[in-house]
């Protein structure tokens, strides 16, 4: 579990994405609680807080701004809220309030299935917005035999074995028309998927939700 609160948590993210591009940058106070729609004296007092955990400095009079640490903390977690995006929304077919249900999440997200999550996804850049997720700390690791990822986010030069398929409907009947099924083999070569040697076309949703096992390293 964290030792920051959710609502700590949410401060420090919010505060991030006023300046994830100058950090060096004053985030107001009065800037920060109508962001968190909280009094100007609340926002003072987490400002307080989180300067006292190292997390922030604090700017008498004006506002704040991440310190280094809070920074690094602050790009993790909305790198988190990015990658259950991708997860609900891409690879499950979440149709509820996808940014909501991601936020509250979030918290719950230890470094160790963070890794997890951000390997399966294949290490994304941009969530379903189009805002990008946040390299910060991030630990690419080479793709291993036996790693499971969507087709979507398959290395270039690798094969691997389809283990799961998560459409249906429509989608399932050109999925089935296409050839592909459970133990098929899918190959990326220079950017083309193929589906048992032929080439296979599909919707850049549709191949994050069919999830496939490399049959060999990648990238080591």
């Amino acid at each position: 579990m964290s030792d920051y609160s959710e609502i700590e948590e949410m401060y420090l993210k919010r505060i991030f994405e006023v300046h994830v591009d100058t950090p060096d940058a004053i985030v107001r106070t009065t800037q920060l609680a109508n962001l968190m729609d909280v009094s100007p004296a609340s926002a003072t007092e987490m400002i307080h807080r989180l300067t006292n955990r190292g997390m922030v400095t604090h700017v008498p009079y004006k506002g704040c701004r991440l310190s280094p640490i809070g920074f690094q903390y602050a790009a993790r977690i909305k790198r988190r809220e990015g990658l259950l995006q991708i997860l609900l929304s891409e690879v499950i077919g979440f149709s509820g309030d996808v940014s909501a249900v991601a936020c509250r999440m979030e918290h719950a997200i230890g470094d160790d299935l963070e890794a997890a999550l951000d390997r399966l996804l294949g290490y994304p850049e941009y969530a379903p917005d189009g805002t990008r997720i946040p390299m910060v700390e991030r630990a690419v690791e080479p793709f291993g035999e036996g790693t499971l990822l969507p087709i979507g986010a398959l290395p270039e030069g690798a094969t691997a074995t389809v283990d799961l398929i998560l459409v249906s409907g429509v989608e399932g009947v050109t999925i089935g028309a296409a050839g592909l099924m459970v133990g098929s083999t899918i190959t990326n070569s220079g950017g083309v998927l193929t589906c048992d040697g032929s080439e296979l076309e599909v919707s850049s949703s549709m191949s994050l939700r069919i999830l496939a096992r490399l049959t060999s390293d990648v990238g080591g």
